[in-house]
């Protein structure tokens, strides 16, 4: 599986923006998806996850309420709309991708769990 990552930008303060994560392979589709962030001189961190189906999905502490991850099967992407951005957010967003099972009741999967990741996009959020 490969993954293309796209989207990131410059944003103000409190403005949304959505990044896209694009994946070839048919089995794309089974795998668990994730997206993740590491902001200037710290260590990457977990952002958000989405089982195979999208159905179960979960959430870093510090995004939960404003961002959301949704994915398309279909098309094998996976999106990560951010809304009220803050300058903290500002990092270099991953998304990323393994075929072990993401479960309801579990707060995501360790980074050490996804075998496939994409290049990173740039998200900046200054005024």
């Amino acid at each position: 599986v490969q993954l293309q990552a796209s989207g990131g930008g410059l944003v103000q303060p409190g403005g949304s923006l959505r990044l896209s994560c694009a994946a070839s392979g048919s089995r794309f589709s089974l795998y668990t998806a994730g997206w993740f962030r590491q902001a200037p001189g710290k260590e990457r961190e977990f952002v958000a996850v989405s089982n195979w189906a999208g159905g179960i999905t979960s959430f870093a502490d510090s995004v939960k309420g404003r961002f959301t991850i949704q994915r398309n099967n279909g098309k094998n992407t996976v999106d990560l709309q951010m809304s009220s951005l803050k300058p903290e957010d500002t990092a270099v967003y991953y998304c990323a991708a393994t075929q072990r099972r993401f479960s309801s009741g579990f707060a995501s999967l360790p980074q050490s769990a996804f075998a496939y990741w994409g290049q990173g996009t740039l998200v900046t959020v200054s005024s």
